[in-house]
């Protein structure tokens, strides 16, 4: 160890997240919150800032506080910014500090490894589902949380080339922000359908996904359009259970969160090297009949 992780002298670990509000967060911080008790039986302490949405400049503010702290390391759901992309950077470079980002990843940057989904597959994954609902035809109605979230872009990204590619007779009828707000999906479902004839299909990439069953509850609909949601948590699997929604795209959240700080830890105290780029997460495809096979 160098002077700063010496024996008898407590590791660090800064710990940032964002969306802490979001429904998805249930399983990271179960994640996050069972590393912590493991980590402190090894003397080793958690140091956690968050946000409750993308805030680039708020994450930058909590990095230069980790600085201070003297962390020894940092995991980071990062904002997708160039702001962020330096602080990092100046980390890795200035104090040698190894960062990991989880659930969210940032080009550009030295950050030493991924962990989470492959978020343009499992969009190309949700496409291919789509398609396979609709008999690969119908016009589809896209929602994302933020058009400056990352993990959003790249599922958006990743529906769109499969659909566009194996589907060409599938309609998107663009893409709307929802700012994770379940009201704001209601209101733009409710809009779509009111204004779109025979809407077969709806995929949500965020949160707020809620909206889409109320909506669909309040309309007096022949038949409803096929829904695609992600992140496993108890509104979407009631959804899934009561039949207002068709699957659900699985990220082992719990994972992400354990692994972020347990990785950095091993590499601080037991000289585990991070050598993997990118730790990707299973893409887990949930529907009413395995819901209750599918673990963590």
């Amino acid at each position: 160890f160098d002077e700063k992780r010496k024996p008898g002298k407590p590791v660090k670990i800064g710990l940032i997240t964002q969306l802490d509000d979001a429904a998805f967060m249930i399983r990271i911080n179960k994640g996050i919150r069972d590393a912590e008790e493991d980590l402190a039986e090894r003397s080793i302490k958690i140091l956690r800032r968050g946000t409750k949405n993308v805030d680039p400049e708020k994450q930058a503010e909590y990095i230069a506080e980790m600085e201070k702290e003297g962390v020894d390391a940092l995991a980071i759901m990062p904002a997708d910014s160039e702001i962020i992309r330096d602080r990092l950077n100046e980390l890795h470079k200035k104090l040698d500090i190894p960062v990991v980002t989880f659930n969210s990843d940032i080009v550009g940057t030295e950050r030493a490894c991924y962990i989470g989904l492959n978020n343009r597959q499992s969009g190309r994954t949700a496409a291919g589902l789509m398609g396979l609902l609709t008999g690969g035809s119908g016009k589809i109605l896209v929602i994302t949380g933020y058009f400056s979230h990352s993990v959003d872009n790249e599922r958006v990204d990743g529906f769109m080339e499969e659909a566009r590619s194996s589907f060409p007779d599938m309609t998107l009828l663009g893409v709307q922000s929802c700012f994770e707000k379940e009201s704001e999906v209601e209101r733009i479902v409710e809009t779509t359908i009111s204004s779109t004839e025979d809407l077969s299909g709806i995929f949500v990439v965020s949160g707020g996904q809620g909206g889409v069953t109320r909506a669909l509850n309040k309309m007096d609909l022949k038949k409803r359009p096929y829904v695609i949601v992600y992140d496993r948590t108890p509104d979407n699997e009631h959804a899934l259970s009561d039949g207002d929604i068709d699957f659900v795209i699985g990220q082992q959240g719990y994972q992400q969160g354990y692994k972020a700080l347990s990785m950095l830890a091993d590499h601080l105290t037991r000289d585990r090297k991070l050598e993997a780029e990118c730790l990707y997460t299973e893409i887990k495809i949930i529907n009413k009949y395995n819901i209750k096979g599918v673990g963590k």
